[in-house]
Parts: C-alpha cells; sequence; structure tokens
C-alpha cells in the first residue's frame, strides 16, 4: 500500500458530520417510514445531466472531459417544505490535455487517464424560507473497471473527433465509497425577482475528499421550492479545499498507477447559466470554469471550461 498524509482528512471530516447532522432531524424509524411514504406516493421526476468540454463547438477536449448522469428523485410536499429521496448512477472521464499524445508521452504533470464509474442513494429537505439539505452516499470503481476508454471511444466515433490514444496507460482499479453533502443555511431575497444563497459542501471517500463553499445569485422568475415552475439565470461562485483527488493521485489503496500527480489545495470554479422549468419539464444549460486542479500545471493548460446540460420530466 501507498503511504499517504492522512492529517489532509482531518479538516474535513468535521465538516461532512456536520453536514449529516444538519439533515439528521428524524430517527431511524421515522427517517424509514418518510422513505416509503415519499417513494410510493410521491411525484417522480428523471434528470439526465451532461457535462462536456465538446459542447464548446471548438472541438476541445481534455482534463475532466466528460460527465454523464442519470438522477432519479421522489418527491413530496409537507407543512415544512419538500422531501425528496433519490438514486443516481453516472460516470466521469478523464485525460491528458491533450488525447493525440502516445502513451509513452502521457506524464507529469499532465493529468492521468482515468475513469470513475459510480452510483448511490441520497436524501434533500427544502424549507420554504430557502434552506436546503442534501446528504447521500455513492459506490463506485475507478480506473479501467470504470468503462472510460469504450465509452470515449463511442462518443468520439459519433462525434467523429479522434481517437484517444493514452487509455492503455489509465490509473489502476480501486472500488470506491463516498460520502457526500451540502447545505444551504439561508436565502436572501433581493426584491421579487433576485435571491442570494451561500452554500457549503463536502465529500469524504477514498476517491473524492474536499470540502468548500460558494454564493449562488438567481435573477428571474423565482421558485420557492423545486418542482415550482421557473425562468432565471444564474451566476455561481465556488471554491473547494482538496485533500485527496483519485482522478489525479489514484485509488487511496491502490499503487503501481502508471503515474499520478500532486493535486492543487484550493480549487476555484464559477458557473453561469439559464433554467427553466415547467409542471412536467425542464432543461438548464451553463457554461463552467474550473481553476487548474494539477499543482504542477501551467494554468495555460489546466484551467478549464465546458458545458453543463441538465434535462428532466416531472410525472
Amino acid at each position: 500500500m501507498k503511504p499517504h498524509n492522512s492529517d489532509s482528512y482531518l479538516f474535513i471530516f468535521p465538516l461532512f458530520l456536520a453536514l449529516v447532522g444538519a439533515c439528521g432531524t428524524v430517527g431511524a424509524t421515522s427517517l424509514l417510514d418518510e422513505f416509503q411514504t415519499v417513494w410510493t406516493k410521491g411525484e417522480v421526476s428523471h434528470s439526465l445531466d451532461i457535462d462536456n468540454d465538446s459542447m464548446k463547438l471548438n472541438r476541445d477536449d481534455g482534463l475532466y472531459t466528460s460527465g454523464l448522469r442519470y438522477v432519479q428523485r421522489h418527491a413530496m410536499n409537507s407543512a415544512a417544505g419538500r422531501i425528496v429521496f433519490g438514486w443516481r448512477i453516472g460516470q466521469e472521464l478523464y485525460t491528458a490535455s491533450d488525447i493525440n499524445l502516445p502513451p509513452e508521452l502521457v506524464g507529469p504533470p499532465d493529468h492521468p487517464y482515468a475513469a470513475w464509474l459510480y452510483g448511490g442513494f441520497f436524501r434533500e429537505q427544502h424549507d420554504h424560507d430557502g434552506r436546503q439539505v442534501r446528504v447521500g452516499i455513492d459506490f463506485g470503481c475507478l480506473g479501467p473497471c470504470a468503462g472510460g476508454e469504450a465509452t470515449q471511444n463511442f462518443l468520439h466515433g459519433v462525434l467523429a473527433q479522434p481517437k484517444p490514444e493514452g487509455w492503455s496507460k489509465q490509473v489502476k482499479n480501486e472500488a470506491g465509497i463516498v460520502l457526500y453533502g451540502d447545505m444551504t443555511p439561508i436565502r436572501w431575497a433581493l426584491g421579487q425577482h433576485m435571491d442570494v444563497a451561500p452554500n457549503v459542501h463536502g465529500r469524504f471517500g477514498n476517491i473524492f475528499t474536499d470540502a468548500g463553499g460558494g454564493i449562488t445569485m438567481r435573477v428571474g422568475r423565482l421558485n420557492a421550492l423545486p418542482g415550482q415552475p421557473t425562468l432565471h439565470g444564474f451566476l455561481r461562485l465556488d471554491g473547494r479545499a482538496v485533500a485527496y483527488n483519485g482522478s489525479l493521485q489514484g485509488g487511496y489503496f491502490s499503487n503501481h498507477n502508471p503515474h499520478t500527480v500532486k493535486p492543487r489545495r484550493f480549487v476555484p470554479e464559477a458557473e453561469a447559466g439559464v433554467a427553466w422549468s415547467g409542471d412536467s419539464f425542464g432543461v438548464s444549460l451553463s457554461i463552467v470554469r474550473r481553476g487548474n486542479e494539477i499543482k504542477d500545471l501551467p494554468d495555460s493548460i489546466g484551467i478549464q471550461d465546458f458545458v453543463r446540460l441538465s434535462v428532466s420530466y416531472t410525472h
């Protein structure tokens, strides 16, 4: 087993426990009853979320190159607000900054090839005053078992893009568990058509461990709770402190990886977009700028822009 500095986890774990505690407003028995009621009687929504740098139409490709996630939510309104239980499955793909590099030229400080395939469950609580809490757990696999090479080759065949060359040097297999949580403790209304909300979030596991916070401003026709009609623009500014990133360092317990790199300990991110939802359908489209995640990689290469698209259907 390769050595790691476990002290880097110490500032993350208390935050995650606080997020879990903030959502733990009901006991285990009441939580099971709540789950059964919401799952059987609540409305059901389906969403497909896509992150991709190629959707910028400049055929750019590399680093965090693709994310695909299906989410199913079961939701029910209550006197306090809205309770949601759901599950999700997704895949994230990471490559070198230039996918045309042959395997022998893929190495530090460039991003390793990596794929993360995961699925899990979560609970959300949305209050009428804008407070939101979500906690969840994902199980998955990092490495060749995640099928990243096959997925990217298929997508590039459909899009008539060059075949990536370096998947033979991707990080090694490792099963993963990641606990996660996020909380919006308050939402400030700045008139009828504008609000601002802070957010804190964290992940803890052997694939990703980080914590951060940010603020989101919305302008337009706003909704008090998810599932209500809305049409608004939004701007999100965020930053996260990184203790561990398996897409860069390999899984926490893996060794003999072809190459790994050190993460930057702070990664900023900004997102701007527009969201619309009606009675049954919804769509959100945005541009995300993510700061350089690799310690020794120049910002001219490491800073990323990608498109985020989400479509949903509720019945």
